[in-house]
């Protein structure tokens, strides 16, 4: 299950977010979308998460979560 993961500071790295999801099941892929002029976070991302059931609690458990200061929220991934 892709899912879309928003408001996250500007200072989160994918490998910050990898972690953040991975205590939760096992994440296949993991992208910050970056500036592509400046290289710099744009402040939301994707995790692929391949156990629905583990990206369901995952989901349960980090939407509306504070991380690095910022409420993050996490949802399904439109395709």
């Amino acid at each position: 299950m892709k899912l879309l993961v928003r408001n996250l500071a500007r200072t989160t790295t994918e490998h910050d977010l990898r972690v953040l999801f991975q205590a939760h099941g096992t994440v296949t892929t993991c992208n910050l979308v970056l500036d592509q002029e400046t290289g710099a976070s744009k402040g939301f991302g994707f995790v692929e998460m391949p156990n629905a059931e583990e990206a369901n609690n995952a989901i349960s458990q980090l939407n509306l979560s504070q991380v690095a200061k910022s409420k993050i929220r996490v949802k399904p991934a439109q395709n």
